[in-house]
């Protein structure tokens, strides 16, 4: 029961850390960024990005630790 319920888990932590990611802005412009002015460089991080990002890492962290629980068998 308790290995069933933490699978659930794990696959809902790996399906909202894939959108997390997918939420985030891009940080570069590629080649395209050189050519630009350099203002857009230097501009710090909005609170929404720093919330988004606290928020992957917290997912990162509970996909990460409960595939090692998962895939040792320290639950069987």
């Amino acid at each position: 029961m308790t290995t069933s319920f933490l699978s659930w888990v794990w696959i809902g932590s790996g399906i909202a850390l894939i959108l997390l990611v997918l939420l985030h802005s891009p940080k570069g412009d590629g080649m395209g960024g050189l050519a630009a002015s350099g203002s857009s460089m230097f501009t710090s991080a909005s609170s929404a990005e720093a919330t988004l990002k606290k928020t992957t890492w917290v997912f990162l962290a509970i996909f990460l630790s409960l595939a090692i629980i998962l895939s040792a068998g320290w639950l069987n």
